[in-house]
């Protein structure tokens, strides 16, 4: 896994904010309205699940599949390669409290968005870098910060993460949620989702639900 410093990162939003994004959202928010979705592909589910549940201003995260052409595909289907879909998080996040353009940061910094359908030992379509958008706000952002990074040469390879509209997303199986959470003793857990995740949470410490 490739990794670099937050000031970095820190720096390229200072960028980004420059940039004339339009930010055409009403920053009054009604109750019934607080909430956003922002979708990502960055790898198994598992791991970047396990990620986002720890940051601040998330109210939830579903693992699932989207982008694919075949309707309500099974776990099974989606590890073929053959439905399109690729594994995702959708999170449901309060803008307030958190921004999608965080969202963005700890999504390139918690996984290799250079490797073409790769995560370390997992490989296929389904393990694509992918941002899902929901707007044309969000497209701009993610287009934006991949320029920016690949500009700043954050990372020796160019970036090959996908940016398309969401589509055809489906919700995994029951077993595949909180699935960190409720099997910490999974070899997988204990040998991939921790470390990852305790570097994390040391480097985004004020990030942190309390």
């Amino acid at each position: 896994m490739i990794t670099f410093q937050k000031t970095i990162f820190n720096f390229l939003i200072i960028s980004l904010i420059s940039i004339n994004i339009a930010h055409t959202q009403n920053q009054t928010m009604t109750t019934t309205q607080k909430l956003s979705e922002a979708t990502f592909g960055g790898g198994c589910f598992w791991c970047t699940e396990a990620i986002f549940t720890e940051l601040k201003g998330v109210e939830s995260v579903a693992a699932g599949y989207a982008g694919g052409h075949v309707k309500n595909p099974t776990y099974e289907d989606v590890c073929t390669g053959n439905t399109g879909h690729a594994e995702v998080i959708r999170i449901n996040y309060n803008p307030k409290q958190v921004s999608f353009e965080k969202l963005l940061e700890v999504f390139f910094n918690t996984h290799n968005p250079t490797t073409l359908n790769r995560q370390g030992a997992d490989q296929g379509t389904q393990y694509r870098s992918v941002v899902f958008y929901h707007n044309e706000q969000q497209k701009q952002k993610a287009e934006a910060m991949i320029k920016a990074l690949n500009k700043a040469k954050v990372f020796e390879d160019p970036i090959v993460t996908e940016v398309s509209p969401i589509s055809n997303y489906y919700p995994a199986e029951n077993y595949h949620q909180d699935y960190f959470a409720n099997n910490p003793n999974n070899s997988y857990c204990n040998f991939v989702i921790k470390p990852k995740l305790a570097k994390f949470m040391k480097q985004y410490k004020a990030d942190l639900k309390k």
